[in-house]
């Protein structure tokens, strides 16, 4: 490819996953690849004048239940993971985990497959699976159906280390009560990453699976046994070990000053998820999961009984929720990018460098979507 062919993206400012540029500086793409990052006087190539605001990695969503007007749990098939894909691509997503709320064995096969399909036909943007249970506990069950949830026995095993084989990245959301420290060790061997969540697990319950091999906390706060003096539960155990952490930035799920807690605790291993459903991307104000509606209402999803069902959010959202609590724009930006694919050990994702793919996010001076590139093709 010759210079002429090149891309120039010059007039805002470059985040590259770890830092930010200083200003005057462009970004070079070659095909649909990133090339360089270059002071703007010594860029070469067909300029595009982005006009202000900040560029950088296209946002990795580590938990997305659906999206498009689709849930994964609803209609698990390539289609619908294609749908989904497209749906937050549009959002600032473009690299995403469909995700898989507790449900049949039947159901979780189907989803594996469907994922399977659409990582071998290429589409854009889907990153693996998460699979949020079924092995929690019934007591933080939240929006998850609380009679599919059960142990995990050994032919769940055998169909999760198979599926860690076969996908790109695989996140197994599990609670201690529910999976033994030798499964989660044999999860974690198979190349699954393994995520606590959803649990009523002691502080030393919760550090004892760390020790097994879970690396990850889903959802911190939300779901989980919490922190007191005297018993630290599964959010203590999070914030006090070197664990990834995911957090839901949308005001609702979680308090600014928890966010701030969280923060201070985890500098530099918390990111951000959007837990978003089938809404997402549309104007929907309700859906159905395993047969119960759930409603959208000022930003919030619940069942009929309010318990909050997933997240009315997209990370451009959760950037800015972030960025206003206290975290400096470079740390909420990495929350969306570099951090999640750090977590499930993706060097392909989350940052701009030569040769990575030029998956991209252009925030306006507000933190709102501008923007978004998809292996160098402007979606919007």
């Amino acid at each position: 490819m010759t210079r002429a062919d090149r891309q120039v993206l010059t007039g805002a400012r470059i985040f590259d996953g770890d830092r930010m540029w200083p200003d005057g500086h462009a970004l070079e793409l070659e095909g649909d690849r990133c090339f360089r990052v270059v002071p703007e006087a010594e860029a070469e190539g067909d300029r595009v004048d982005l006009g202000g605001g900040v560029l950088a990695p296209g946002f990795v969503d580590l938990q997305v239940n659906g999206g498009g007007g689709l849930m994964l749990n609803g209609v698990p098939e390539a289609a619908t993971v294609a749908r989904m894909a497209e749906a937050h691509a549009r959002l600032g997503g473009t690299s995403i985990l469909p995700t898989l709320i507790t449900d049949t064995p039947e159901i979780t096969r189907a989803a594996i497959a469907a994922v399977e399909t659409a990582v071998r036909e290429g589409v854009p943007g889907v990153a693996g699976l998460h699979l949020e249970g079924p092995h929690l506990d019934r007591v933080r069950a939240g929006a998850h159906d609380p009679a599919l949830i059960r142990p995990m026995e050994a032919a769940d095993l055998e169909l999760l280390r198979a599926a860690a084989g076969t996908l790109p990245s695989l996140i197994v959301t599990l609670s201690p009560g529910a999976a033994s420290a030798e499964q989660i060790r044999a999860l974690r061997h198979a190349g699954a990453i393994v995520s606590v969540g959803h649990s009523e697990a002691s502080f030393d319950d919760a550090c004892a699976a760390f020790d097994a091999g879970a690396g990850m906390v889903t959802h911190l706060y939300n779901a989980m046994s919490p922190l007191t003096h005297r018993a630290p539960g599964l959010v203590g155990a999070a914030l006090d070990r070197p664990v990834w952490a995911g957090i839901i930035a949308d005001e609702v799920h979680v308090h600014p000053a928890a966010l701030r807690v969280a923060q201070a605790a985890k500098p530099d291993r918390l990111f951000l998820v959007s837990d978003a459903m089938a809404v997402a991307g549309t104007e929907a104000q309700s859906f159905e999961l395993n047969g119960r509606t759930i409603l959208r209402s000022e930003g919030r999803l619940t069942l009929a009984d309010g318990t909050l069902a997933g997240a009315d959010l997209d990370l451009p959202r959760a950037v800015r929720v972030m960025h206003a609590a206290g975290a400096t724009l470079e740390t909420a930006l990495s929350m969306a990018t570099a951090r999640p694919a750090d977590a499930i050990e993706r060097v392909d994702l989350g940052r701009i460098e030569k040769g990575r793919r030029a998956d991209l996010c252009l925030l306006d001076d507000a933190l709102h979507l501008a923007g978004v590139w998809q292996a160098g093709v402007r979606l919007i």
